[in-house]
């Protein structure tokens, strides 16, 4: 008898305990559907919002501009790591002129010879590309951080982030990529001051003709300020054609295969053969026109400021000089 009755508690005990499952099962379900479907409504929007973006990608700079003008909050996303940018841009600059400045003048004297070649000046131009790279890369890292943040945080965040996941060597990932990078600007220099004193040696040749005329001389040292925003604007189209289907290849490689393994991903030269055979020449040069406009127009600009800073400098360095020896000179008497 009391096995029947320990038999019958079982009975009693197993319902009791498989309805307490159910009903914990089912609150937790309710608990935790509404996550749930919180994040499968936050995928589904993340989704929409990547096919617009695409969608206005193909369709042009100006509709990707209009979306984003929309959706961001106005002029404001515009200008994302402005100031870093402008201090890479900076220092970029500065170091290159002074590098390529020093490795000129070393050729000069080295060889005896102030008329340099287009292919000694593409070399110079390439070592003084390299010279700034190891202090404007990791600007550039912190920069492209910046503008593709979600969470809008500072650069000093970012750069302990980078620091703390990857090291140093985080700011230098993608390095060798500037054996071919380098070329851009070494070509865009090389092509301007080839042709800079082209137009020079053709204007002191008219000065010499005008000057045994009795017309008045203009200046053989320096392009004029329309001349060197021309200039500046062809040089950048020719390295920017050149060198832009490499520099495509690359940003595709790191977007598609960006988390695969080493052996897993395409060179850059089988990314190059693989947008020529499905796209031709023209899916060598998608996306161009962004990069033109923002690059010829700063090159234009740049290259005449600098023109016409190197005017003013060397006026003062002469002015300095005449006056130090007229000063000798009164000494002396």
């Amino acid at each position: 008898d009391d096995d029947d009755e320990d038999d019958d508690k079982e009975d009693e005990v197993l319902p009791n305990e498989q309805e307490g499952a159910t009903i914990t099962n089912s609150s937790t379900a309710d608990f935790s559907s509404p996550d749930k479907e919180l994040q499968h409504r936050n995928q589904l929007a993340l989704a929409r919002i990547k096919r617009e973006y695409a969608t206005a990608a193909s369709e042009g700079m100006t509709s990707y501009a209009t979306l984003m003008y929309d959706r961001e909050g106005g002029v404001a996303p515009f200008y994302g790591g402005v100031v870093t940018s402008a201090v890479q841009s900076a220092t970029e600059k500065a170091l290159y002129f002074f590098a390529y400045t020093f490795l000129k003048n070393g050729y000069t004297d080295i060889t005896g010879n102030s008329n340099i070649g287009a292919l000694s000046n593409l070399v110079l131009g390439c070592f003084a590309e390299w010279a700034h790279l190891p202090v404007t890369l990791p600007i550039d890292c912190v920069t492209t951080a910046i503008q593709t943040d979600d969470k809008n945080r500072g650069a000093f965040v970012l750069l302990g982030n980078i620091l703390s996941e990857k090291g140093i060597g985080g700011f230098y990932k993608g390095i060798e990529a500037y054996t071919v990078l380098c070329l851009k600007p070494a070509i865009q220099y090389t092509v301007y001051e080839q042709v800079k004193r082209i137009v020079l040696v053709a204007r002191g040749s008219n000065n010499n003709n005008n000057n045994g005329r009795g017309q008045q001389q203009s200046s053989s040292d320096s392009l004029t300020a329309p001349e060197a925003f021309f200039l500046g604007m062809v040089a950048r189209v020719i390295a920017t054609m050149l060198t832009y289907p490499y520099l495509r290849a690359k940003v595709m490689l790191q977007s598609t295969y960006g988390n695969a393994k080493a052996h897993e991903k395409p060179t850059i030269p089988q990314m190059i053969a693989e947008q020529l055979s499905t796209g031709g020449v023209w899916g060598l040069y998608q996306g161009i026109g962004p990069e033109l406009t923002r690059g010829v127009f700063s090159a234009a600009l740049m290259m005449m400021v600098k023109e016409k800073i190197g005017v003013i400098v060397k006026a003062m360095i002469d002015g300095n000089n005449n006056s130090g020896r007229i000063q000798a000179h009164q000494q002396k008497r």
